[in-house]
């Protein structure tokens, strides 16, 4: 049996949408073992996953070196045929290098490309080429597979769906406000006073992390009681489940955007410093981009946002207003 293993060890967001290669991977060869290298706290995306054997795990917080090393001998013990490495940084180089495999795939910016068998350029100029990222990681697995690049899936289960039921007995929206960057982050003043112009017929679930809980609850308690914090109680797959029946699900430039992609669930995702032709944009059937009307000189301010508004005025996402918003539900 051909065995593959795809490392892809950034954010969440990014190991989401890197999950259109073990689309692509298991279609192209259905008898292969496919397994992938996650950091620490991303394994959660992969729980029965229907054709994953095994989940590698780095953990980069706690002696992060010494478990790289472990890694890597977990890995050389698998004996792989084919790894391709989605990162460019040199880690992940190294554990594709020395991985053992006969055959080795990364992007040529990745200083250890020279150690591969092949390595692939990496199409992104940084101003806004419109090329998605699903297209760009495609590229490492295109001269094994065909042209058509794979969307990204997750696969809640009958569990996480049977754990979001309660929730899903009504009309509803799921907001999530959060965003790692502030300049991302469409501010919460402005999440709350679109919640108050929304139909009354919809209950709304604000979703995030643990480290969301507070932002939500004071969206939470600026808004009625029809507006319910499930911030830090949702697993990732739960969370997509939930989002999969929700009438729209309002998102930023952030990871859940990229949770209902992989659900093709309908969303709306508000752009505020970075912008759609970085490629990260949402790939749902149903899918809406909103972002300031007006055209701004500083806009984009870079490929991942600020703590703060370089420009002090943070015009990119105050001239979105909830109208803008409030449009792509009676679009539905």
């Amino acid at each position: 049996m051909q065995r593959i293993l795809v490392i892809q060890t950034a954010f969440i967001g990014d190991v989401v949408l890197a999950t259109g290669l073990l689309e692509k991977l298991h279609r192209q060869f259905p008898d292969a073992g496919i397994d992938i290298a996650v950091r620490k706290g991303n394994e959660g995306l992969f729980v029965n996953h229907p054709f994953l054997q095994t989940i590698h795990i780095w953990d980069k917080r706690k002696n992060k070196y010494t478990h790289l090393l472990q890694l890597i001998f977990s890995i050389r013990k698998k004996k792989y045929d084919i790894v391709v490495n989605v990162q460019r940084y040199m880690a992940t180089g190294f554990l594709a290098a020395f991985s053992g495999a006969k055959k080795t795939i990364g992007f040529n910016k990745n200083p250890l490309s020279f150690l591969f068998t092949e390595a692939i350029p990496h199409n992104f100029s940084g101003a806004g080429d419109a090329i998605h990222e699903i297209h760009r990681n495609h590229a490492l697995i295109r001269s094994i597979t065909d042209e058509q690049a794979a969307k990204p899936r997750l696969y809640p289960s009958t569990a996480d769906e049977a754990s979001v039921a309660v929730y899903q007995t009504k009309p509803y929206i799921c907001i999530a406000p959060a965003s790692v960057w502030f300049t991302k982050q469409y501010p919460a003043e402005r999440w709350t006073a679109f919640i108050r112009q929304l139909p009354q017929e919809y209950t709304v679930y604000l979703l995030g992390a643990p480290g969301d809980e507070a932002l939500c609850s004071s969206i939470q308690n600026q808004c009625n009681q029809r507006v319910i914090n499930l911030a830090g109680k949702l697993s990732f797959l739960a969370s997509a489940a939930l989002m999969k029946t929700a009438a729209m699900n309002y998102v930023n430039d952030s990871a859940p955007m990229h949770f209902a992609s992989a659900v093709n669930a309908p969303v709306t995702a508000v752009y505020c410093s970075t912008i759609p032709a970085f490629g990260y944009g949402p790939l749902s059937d149903l899918s809406f981009i909103v972002e300031t009307p007006v055209a701004l000189r500083c806009r984009p301010c870079g490929l991942h946002g600020h703590a703060k508004c370089p420009e002090r005025h943070f015009n990119c996402a105050l001239n979105i207003g909830a109208e803008q918003l409030l449009k792509t539900l009676t679009a539905v």
